[in-house]
Parts: C-alpha cells; sequence; structure tokens
C-alpha cells in the first residue's frame, strides 16, 4: 500500500529539494538561456499566465529556444522570493513564491531599473518514479510591469 503522507522531517526534506530545484531552474534560465529549461516540467505541463500558455514540454523548449534565436544580447536575473510549499501527499505539491524579473537586451553591465515584472507565480508538483520533483503547472499573476518589454512571442 502507497503512502499517503510524510512526516516533518520528510516535508522539510521535500521542501529543500523543490526549492533547489527552483532556483537551478532559473539560474539555468539567466545564465544558460533556458537550453534545459523544458527538463524541469513534465511531459504534459502547462506554463503560462495572463499573456500566453504553452502546452507540454516541446512548446516550452521552444519557448526557450525563441530567446536564443533572436540573436541579441540580453541580460536577465530572476529573483525568486517567499517560497512556500503545502504538501498534497508524497508526491504532489503546491508552492507559491514571488518572481523579480530584470531584463533587457545588451551586453553588460546595463544602466539599473525597476524589474520589468514582479509577478505571484503559483506551481504544481508531481515527484518521479525516480524521486525528482517535477512542474506539472505554472502560473504566472502578473501584480506589476513596467520598462523594457519581456520577450514572450505568444504576447507581441
Amino acid at each position: 500500500m502507497a503512502r499517503t503522507e510524510m512526516t516533518e522531517q520528510e516535508q522539510l526534506f521535500e521542501r529543500l529539494r523543490i526549492e533547489a530545484r527552483l532556483h537551478d531552474y532559473w539560474h539555468d534560465v539567466d545564465r544558460n538561456w533556458g537550453r534545459n529549461a523544458a527538463s524541469f516540467y513534465t511531459e504534459d505541463a502547462v506554463f503560462g499566465g495572463e499573456a500566453a500558455a504553452y502546452n507540454g514540454r516541446k512548446e516550452i523548449a521552444e519557448f526557450y529556444q525563441y530567446r536564443i534565436d533572436r540573436g541579441i544580447a540580453r541580460v536577465a536575473v530572476h529573483v525568486v522570493t517567499n517560497f512556500r510549499v503545502i504538501f498534497e501527499g508524497c508526491d504532489r505539491a503546491l508552492s507559491t513564491w514571488y518572481l523579480s524579473s530584470y531584463a533587457a537586451d545588451g551586453e553588460p553591465p546595463l544602466p539599473t531599473h525597476p524589474p520589468i515584472v514582479l509577478a505571484m507565480v503559483t506551481d504544481r508538483y508531481e515527484r518521479q518514479g525516480d524521486g525528482v520533483w517535477l512542474v506539472a503547472h505554472r502560473n504566472f499573476d502578473v501584480l506589476f510591469t513596467g520598462g523594457t518589454k519581456p520577450t514572450n512571442p505568444r504576447a507581441q
């Protein structure tokens, strides 16, 4: 019979694993142009918000490839804060966190400016058979925008 609950210690450990994956994801997006970003999602994941949605790992990979294919130097920094997680059994979790995104075309160093977006993000995670947590659904609830335009091909 499969377990349906985790101990408090297990929850704390899994919380750290999920949060570490979130930071690894944004590190890949900021420093590697998201070349590995799609691997952080389930095959049928949904990635989106008010402006656009990308369905499945293939479309998510195409979203990041669009940024690479622009062929324009760009600096991006995604800052994650206020991470929270609620476990819905041993293999499912719901998290919320805030994203501040700073980005602009050009080579560093660039002039400073306010973030181009501040959003509350809600993630649904599923733990795979190998123990790795993948995002099944990521939703961006944009609270503030301004300054530099984001690079989202479906929101142009």
